[in-house]
């Protein structure tokens, strides 16, 4: 992986933190709003956890094979990516 493996794994550390609460919320029978803003918080850091991650890979591995005429193999993985997150 490419992405600064610290900051990944504190942001997906959070995450899960953001994600137990959200089961202790359910767990107390919390207001579902509350619940709801909570869950969207935590997707919030995945996405930008798997933002840091695409950057990286675009910034070193997809330049790398770029400029050694061996793109489109690269170029379709990121399509592939792309399309999940739709």
């Amino acid at each position: 992986m490419m992405a600064d493996p610290e900051k990944i794994s504190r942001l997906v550390k959070t995450a899960r933190g953001q994600l137990d609460g959200v089961l202790r919320m359910i767990d107390e029978d919390k207001y579902c709003i509350d619940i709801c803003n909570q869950l969207m918080a935590a997707d919030s850091i995945i996405r930008k956890a798997n933002n840091e991650i695409l950057r990286a890979h675009m910034k070193g591995c997809v330049k790398t094979a770029m400029e050694e005429g061996k793109g489109d193999e690269k170029i379709d993985e990121l399509i592939g990516i792309i399309e999940k997150l739709k």
